[in-house]
């Protein structure tokens, strides 16, 4: 009864957030509690394999991507300047969408931006910006140098490559960038804005001190750990109903003269969202939109148990409303369970088949010599 009361109030909160990307904690809400804005998390829409966005500045790849998904200016609170009571969309008005692909530790960003004064002609970080955080295995807490938990190492420049963005990582993405790079990484890792790890690209024509509009596509990947060296860092594995925490401001300067910007629009509705990731927003990686979908997929994996016995445990990931499983594991044997396990008797390379069916059709999937077993 517990379970089912659970599934209504989340159905029912789902409900009363349609037409947007701000839904209520869902399966579990230790995984948030800690984080800000406790009471709401956002939604990354999953691109199907065949639908990659291409990094381009062309906002055509996104058409698939529902509004839902779409977080807008009125999710943003201005922290620093006290504008919280004067939001004007004509002087910003901002919207951005996040993707992610399975398979790909990618995380997908379409940022559009309607400003009436572009500040983008120094080349420092006196720069219309959007500050992007990530903290993709939750592990929260400061990050960079400024906070460190121990005050005695806050000004000690070992500390910048020891701690300064290794467990969660800040982007100063400039809108836009010219003549200088992308994005300034703020911490020890400058080559995570690099490829294989991020790219970006832009589509404007107005020049520094005029209004118009942005659209800026870009990736980045997160790290769990993301020292100065590359080859020790590990990535952030992104799988379906994954939570991460993610966060992002706008650094809107309206005079160019200014030594700071007029406003530090953020999603987190905490200034120090920049330094610490326990004040980063939740956001779930969702499954593929059912429209994106056959009615019927077949799809499975394996993994040998024992290399000596030949006993190999296939598990079925097929999609859809299914109610068979037929497997021929390419050797004269067959199974109708959904997930088998399976003595080869002898030595080979297998074409082993999964076939699905259901009231909406069926599917095959074979997979060539993937079972090779001495």
């Amino acid at each position: 009864m517990r379970r089912i009361a659970t599934v209504l109030i989340t159905v029912l909160a789902l409900l009363a957030h349609v037409g947007t990307n701000e839904v209520s904690a869902q399966d579990d809400p230790q995984e948030i509690s800690t984080l800000a804005r406790p009471d709401v998390e956002f939604r990354v829409f999953q691109f199907p394999a065949d639908q990659i966005p291409r990094i381009d500045g062309d906002p055509q790849d996104w058409d698939i991507v529902s509004d839902t998904y779409a977080i807008g200016q009125q999710q943003l609170r201005e922290t620093v300047k006290g504008l919280e009571d004067r939001h004007d969309l004509k002087n910003l008005d901002v919207s951005v969408k996040v993707g992610w692909v399975n398979g790909l530790n990618h995380l997908y960003f379409l940022y559009e931006a309607s400003d009436d004064y572009w500040d983008f002609g120094h080349v420092d970080l006196h720069n219309d910006i959007f500050e992007v955080v990530i903290d993709g295995d939750l592990s929260g807490g400061p990050f960079i140098r400024s906070m460190h938990p121990n005050e005695k190492l806050r000004n000690d420049l070992n500390s910048h490559f020891l701690f300064h963005g290794v467990h969660a990582q800040n982007y100063h993405i400039y809108t836009p960038a010219e003549g200088k790079d992308w994005t300034m990484v703020w911490g020890c890792q400058p080559w995570i804005k690099d490829l294989p790890y991020a790219n970006a690209a832009y589509r404007y024509n107005f020049k520094p001190g005029e209004s118009g509009r942005l659209i800026l596509e870009f990736f980045i990947t997160p790290f769990d750990y993301a020292p100065p060296d590359p080859s020790r860092a590990i990535a952030t594995k992104l799988t379906e109903n994954k939570v991460v925490g993610l966060s992002w401001a706008v650094l809107d300067y309206d005079d160019k003269n200014a030594d700071q910007y007029a406003g530090f629009w953020n999603l987190s509705h905490k200034t120090t969202m920049y330094g610490n990731a326990s004040d980063l927003v939740a956001f779930r990686l969702m499954p593929i939109e059912k429209s994106l979908r056959q009615p019927v997929e077949a799809d499975w994996s394996f993994n040998v148990i024992s290399w000596q016995e030949r006993t190999v445990a296939f598990r079925d990931h097929s999609w859809g409303e299914i109610t068979s499983w037929n497997w021929d594991f390419g050797d004269g044997k067959t199974s109708a369970e959904r997930h088998p396990i399976h003595r080869f008797e002898r030595a080979g390379q297998f074409v082993v088949t999964l076939q699905v069916e259901g009231p909406a059709g069926k599917a095959r999937l074979a997979k060539v010599w993937d079972v090779t077993l001495p």
